[in-house]
């Protein structure tokens, strides 16, 4: 394992440690979980502690970025959760797209806590859903989607801390939001590879030629068209990654002194495409 690997495996700032904690401190006060995923990554985009932490709280997914994602995939990832237990939608939070699903969908999981309240006189007592999710899975574009003009902080509830705020987005429910949270270590070197492909771990902490190459490397065996038509690459057959970087360098003209690729710029360029969508509808785990 090299160094740069290493950094990306044992990346997991101070910050995140106290998260965890406010999770964990906050779950007393909440219904269930809604948790969101990257829908290009659902496995890899997912805290493994979340199933222990949240101590076996109702949980319903979210699929966020499904427009970047394979939609054929996406649909086996719902059914791969709804036959874990768990509710799962796909939307995109930057859109709005699927999100009107949501409100109906935390009524329906909340159907026995809903009746409960009716049982014990609290009839139309606010349901509290929790909102986790590693960085840059959405979480802020979710809650202000939902919350709409209610993006005032709902009335301050006992124990918690400032660091955590609620939010009434209608219908009687309150979302708690809580800053994105890694995990302190990732077992398979694969995910740290994908979240670093998919931007949830700091391209300051990671090499962004290597990362480049690992991705081509996935595009090249599962997406070949797409790679070919985005970058107008002629047969790729036999081309190791780094050739192909440099292909897309200098197809791009990305060339400096003495003619030379800028292939650091081609790494640049193919990560963020990748991450907006650019190179197509491209799902990197299946179930």
């Amino acid at each position: 394992m090299n160094d740069t690997q290493k950094q990306v495996v044992q990346w997991f700032p101070g910050h995140m440690a106290k998260t965890r904690r406010l999770i964990k401190e906050s779950l007393p006060m909440v219904d269930a979980v809604t948790e969101l995923l990257d829908a290009r990554v659902p496995v890899s985009s997912r805290n493994p502690e979340l199933d222990e932490m949240t101590e076996k709280k109702p949980r319903i997914v979210l699929l966020n970025k499904c427009d970047v994602a394979d939609e054929k995939a996406t649909a086996q990832w719902i059914n791969y959760f709804n036959n874990k237990g768990m509710a799962a939608l796909a939307v995109d939070c930057r859109s709005g797209k699927g999100l009107q699903n949501y409100r109906p969908l935390v009524r329906k999981v909340l159907a026995d806590k809903i009746k409960s309240n009716e049982e014990k006189g609290m009839a139309g007592k606010a349901l509290r859903m929790m909102v986790v999710g590693i960085p840059n899975t959405g979480k802020s574009s979710f809650i202000n989607r939902m919350a709409g003009s209610n993006k005032a902080k709902v009335a301050d509830k006992p124990g918690v801390t400032r660091s955590n705020q609620w939010f009434s987005i209608g219908n009687g429910i309150e979302l708690l939001d809580t800053p994105g949270v890694l995990w302190p270590k990732f077992d398979d070197p694969l995910v740290g590879d994908r979240l670093s492909f998919i931007g949830s771990v700091k391209d300051e902490v990671v090499d962004t030629e290597t990362m480049a190459v690992r991705l081509i490397e996935v595009l090249a065996k599962d997406y070949t068209s797409l790679l070919i038509d985005r970058y107008k690459l002629n047969d790729i057959d036999g081309l190791q990654a780094y050739e192909i970087l440099e292909l897309i360098g200098r197809k791009r003209g990305m060339l400096i002194s003495g003619g030379e690729i800028d292939t650091e710029r081609a790494a640049n360029t193919l990560l963020d495409e990748y991450r907006a969508g650019r190179l197509g509808k491209i799902t990197l785990e299946r179930p």
